[in-house]
């Protein structure tokens, strides 16, 4: 039984150790929400908001975020009572649409502070089977093909297990060319972040001589009938990320055939909960899914190392070791690739199994709010 006593919550900011960029967007320091779950016996759990400092990639903004889980969520779970973790979905569901990155970082915190109130893992509370993920790297869009080329192949030396490149109109056919030469028989995939339209179609069937293993949410996150138009034009599968942020939209994804592989993001759709519900439900329809990265400090990957620990996962995620894009994290111990390009999944500490560094955190801290019932 679980009483959410009270919720943290604090913003600080990590700047990357080189500029990310997609087809919406470019950053270079990100500003990140935790949330921290505590119930009334001194146990606590953490949660991260992925949602961005600007709505380009989703609706949903850090500050938006904050507004929501103060005036909206908070009050629905400050001290109920919840059998398990999964409760506090339905209560974060009814009557409340929307802010899904919200929802996830306070409900993420839950099954935390669940899974160390138990003193397991919290891959094994989810259900997870594996004791080493497959890591793959997200390459942001760079500005020449031999940059991309020169990227490709330092990940390939690190020993990544999948590439994702980013694309976008103009930087694509070439870059993906230089890819390919550069990592021949290895999994590559492009990534678009809604950058094409439908009328592009004959342009995106020339990615299928690259003999990539996906290309990632080409269209509007909003279309399903546009992308299931287009895997009937194109050979490379279509994997959907933005335009699946519900369980619903995942039911419409199978029946349409609008994509052939999911891109599951816990921070994205809601929460584990209906993580593991899309896990399950892609598992009875043989639709392979991964677990996507949202720029996470050690926290948020914690939870994904968990998710990605079920058996479903079948492809590589992009869970990538905290030095991929932090020179510091504020997780001790920071999260490590080994040399054949797999995270270990720490099953035998509890919780998320890194310990949060609160003196770098308070330091790092710029914003702060403690939510209570009084």
């Amino acid at each position: 039984m679980l009483r959410i006593e009270r919720l943290e919550l604090t913003e600080f900011a990590l700047e990357l150790r080189e500029p990310f960029r997609i087809s919406s967007g470019e950053v270079r320091r990100r500003r990140i929400l935790l949330i921290r779950a505590f119930d009334g016996e001194g146990a606590s759990g953490w949660g991260e908001c992925v949602a961005g400092e600007r709505p380009n990639y989703s609706p949903e903004t850090i500050d938006t975020a904050w507004m929501a889980i103060s005036q909206w969520i908070a009050p629905r779970l400050l001290g109920r009572r919840l059998q398990d973790p999964g409760q506090a979905r339905p209560l974060l569901e009814a009557d409340f649409r929307g802010h899904f990155m919200a929802k996830a970082g306070v409900e993420m915190a839950i099954w935390e502070l669940s899974a160390r109130r138990q003193g397991v893992a919290l891959a094994t509370l989810l259900g997870g089977t594996r004791t080493r993920i497959p890591v793959g790297i997200s390459i942001g869009i760079q500005d020449t093909p031999k940059a991309l080329a020169q990227k490709v192949k330092r990940a390939l030396g690190s020993g990544y297990r999948k590439i994702k490149i980013k694309i976008e109109p103009k930087r694509d056919l070439e870059y993906l060319e230089a890819a390919v030469t550069e990592a021949p028989g290895h999994l590559l995939m492009a990534d678009a972040n809604s950058a094409y339209h439908l009328t592009d179609a004959s342009h995106l069937q020339k990615l299928d001589a690259f003999g990539l293993m996906m290309i990632e949410q080409p269209l509007s996150a909003g279309d399903l009938r546009r992308h299931a138009q287009l895997q009937e034009l194109i050979q490379t599968p279509i994997c959907l990320d933005e335009s699946v942020d519900c369980l619903e939209r995942l039911e419409d994804m199978i029946a349409l055939g609008a994509g052939r592989i999911l891109n599951i993001k816990p921070g994205r759709v809601g929460g584990l909960a209906v993580s593991l519900a899309m896990h399950d439900l892609c598992g009875a329809h043989r639709v392979p899914v991964w677990c996507g990265g949202m720029l996470e400090s050690g926290i948020g990957r914690g939870h994904n190392v968990a998710l990605a620990s079920l058996p479903g996962f079948s492809l590589p995620g992009d869970i990538s070791p905290s030095r991929r894009y932090w020179s510091q994290d504020i997780v001790e111990p920071e999260w490590e690739m080994d040399a054949e390009g797999y995270v270990t999944v720490p099953a035998g500490r509890p919780g998320i199994g890194v310990r949060v560094d609160e003196e770098r955190l308070a330091h790092l801290a710029v914003r702060r709010e403690v939510l209570t019932l009084s």
